[in-house]
């Protein structure tokens, strides 16, 4: 197995769409040997897996659709279930089931039902992906590469978390958001901590705006937004979900070999500069 080698086989979760889509298809292209796709919308799982078809590079690449939702402990440990005795191991595992909050109001006036609503699927249902998962890959053998530097092992499997830029920082009237995402960094660096002597790494991904449903449909709300990227961001621009998907691939490749516990900002400059506004 060279060093920059996905041959594997890899879950998504969120698959059907936004980050998780598009890490779907990166995957795909960088030699992934089998993919389970799991969203809440089965049919958006469906046509991601149609169209990775055309971007897979491995001669026997393989799809799985699996319908889950994340804050069920059940549905989740089904998925994992299914997945090993389809595939007989996880070796890399994206966490990319997320939702926001539709209403914005100061922390004082924020919905309880908001909150609940966001921390069963952001915080609850990450941490139930990441224990099950985790479980799956101690059961696991461990794999090794060969590099310049000889042969390396490079554990029993990887675990990336989508997280957010307000994974460190705060958002005005995104209360819920702001406090789920920054429990994927908690979540991640202790998954990180506990189980590397396991062989598992643990990262996160924590990317500013990107061109997703969720954002969009947030442009559509507060026109100001797109002002605003173009004020603060230094690209002027949003993320393309590719670019995230991208990032999370060579965390998950052997290439990344010794980190874990981290979280990447990708912000285009966001953080070089958020003094001056």
């Amino acid at each position: 197995m060279a060093k920059n080698s996905i041959d594997g086989v890899v879950l998504i979760t969120g698959a059907g769409g936004g980050i998780g889509q598009q890490a779907v298809y990166s995957f795909a292209e960088a030699g992934a040997r089998a993919m389970i796709l799991a969203d809440i919308n089965e049919e958006n799982a469906q046509k991601a897996a149609e169209t990775a078809r055309k971007y897979a590079t491995h001669p026997d690449f393989r799809t799985l659709i699996i319908e889950v939702d994340v804050a069920d402990a059940e549905s989740v440990q089904k998925m994992i279930d299914v997945t090993v005795k389809e595939f007989g191991r996880i070796d890399y595992a994206v966490n990319g089931a997320g939702i926001d909050h539709l209403s914005n109001e100061p922390f004082a006036e924020a919905s309880i039902e908001d909150f609940d609503k966001v921390m069963s699927v952001n915080t609850k249902g990450l941490m139930l992906c990441v224990r099950a998962e985790i479980n799956a890959m101690l059961a696991q053998e461990t794999r090794k590469i060969t590099s310049r530097s000889g042969e390396r092992d490079i554990g029993r499997g990887v675990i990336l978390n989508v997280g957010s830029a307000n994974s460190y920082a705060g958002l005005p009237a995104k209360m819920a958001y702001t406090v789920s995402k920054h429990a994927v960094m908690g979540l991640t660096k202790m998954a990180a901590l506990d189980h590397a002597a396991d062989g598992i790494r643990v990262n996160a991904v924590c990317p500013t705006w990107v061109r997703t449903p969720m954002v969009e449909e947030e442009c559509r709300r507060n026109p100001t937004v797109m002002q605003m990227v173009e004020g603060i961001v230094p690209l002027k621009r949003m993320a393309e979900p590719e670019e995230i998907a991208d990032v999370i691939v060579f965390l998950c490749s052997p290439s990344a070999s010794y980190v874990t516990g981290t979280g990447i900002i990708i912000d285009a400059g966001v953080t070089l500069t958020v003094h001056m506004h």
